[in-house]
């Protein structure tokens, strides 16, 4: 069993930002040069995600609704008060959504369904710069 890594930088504009990262996720896959496996994409961070959706401008905006309504950017939060911050509804959104999806890779491509793409989400409240480290095992 073989296991590649590489990482993926990205700048995001934080409040929700979503970011279609299929592309360069399968880039990597053709770049590791397997035929079957699975490849895990993992941003680092405490207050991004990355999950599967149809990436387009409705299902963009009805996932932020709705997390807008499950963890509203305003709130009673205790780590804002201890730490004096403003981002703890990033840190639970992040921690509902997760850090990191792992897709089957057969023929050197991700089985991804028609309307599927892979996305980060950044939910901080400010812009970032983003590192997805992705690994491909064969």
């Amino acid at each position: 069993m073989a296991v590649r890594t590489t990482e993926l930088r990205l700048s995001t504009q934080g409040d929700g930002d979503t970011v279609d990262i299929t592309a360069e996720f399968q880039q990597a896959v053709a770049e590791a040069g397997i035929e079957d496996g699975q490849a895990t994409a993992f941003v680092r961070g405490s207050t991004a995600a990355i999950t599967t959706m149809e990436y387009e401008p409705g299902g963009v905006h009805d996932l932020a609704v709705m997390l807008d309504r499950l963890i509203p950017a305003e709130g009673d939060y205790e780590h804002n008060r201890l730490n004096h911050d403003t981002n703890s509804h990033a840190h639970q959104r992040a921690s509902v959504v997760g850090p990191s999806q792992t897709v089957p890779v057969v023929r050197g491509r991700l089985q991804l369904g028609t309307w599927q793409q892979v996305v980060l989400l950044d939910f901080d409240d400010r812009p970032r710069e983003r590192t997805v480290v992705i690994q491909v095992v064969d």
